[in-house]
């Protein structure tokens, strides 16, 4: 019989706080069982092992992060969007680093197709792009550069790996700029006309 009070999103929730203390790699279903002062056994009631779990936590984190990117873009394009995009994106790294972690994580294909904030990630960052007149195979190069660029700032920032005097908020918005431009300019991809 279920515990009373622990719920499948109860439990993710708290992984996700566990996520931003300890670190990602840290969420076991033994801390979360002795942070409900539970034995690990009565987890398995509503969560099948830990990678359901970081499946879970995964999902949460990339609503969240969603979320907050879908409100700062919300009646903007070019410049104005992708600056909005991106600085909503790395407040949530910066703030959430452990929730951050678990968006990195492979989700079995299965349960992308059926995650609304997944679908929902994709129909934004491709809206923004479309702004910029980016189609396929275009916008999927695209997508890749500006995910990169991101997660590579924001790791380094997050582990002090900026050691030079220079604001890193001034290289951040350098670096936003210099995206913008590239996508402005983009080297348009020849698509095969049968």
């Amino acid at each position: 019989m279920p515990r009373a009070g622990l719920t499948p999103d109860r439990i993710t929730a708290a992984a996700a706080e566990l996520a931003d203390e300890a670190g990602f790699e840290r969420v076991s279903l033994s801390a979360l069982a002795r942070r409900f002062g539970v034995k690990d056994a009565s987890l398995y009631s509503h969560v099948r092992n830990l990678q359901d779990l970081r499946t879970r936590l995964a999902l949460l984190a990339g609503a969240e992060l969603i979320d907050r990117i879908a409100v700062a873009v919300a009646g903007r394009s070019g410049k104005e969007a992708l600056a909005a995009f991106a600085g909503a994106y790395r407040e949530y790294a910066l703030q959430h680093p452990g929730r951050y972690a678990a968006t990195h994580i492979r989700i079995d294909q299965a349960l992308v197709a059926d995650a609304p904030a997944l679908r929902r990630t994709a129909e934004i960052t491709y809206g923004m792009l479309r702004a910029y007149g980016l189609e396929e195979p275009d916008l999927t190069d695209a997508v890749r550069l500006l995910r990169a660029t991101f997660h590579g700032y924001c790791a380094l920032e997050s582990t002090g790996g900026f050691g030079a005097p220079r604001s890193v908020q001034d290289s951040w918005d350098r670096a936003v700029e210099a995206l913008h431009i590239a996508l402005t300019h983009w080297p348009r991809q020849e698509r095969d006309h049968d």
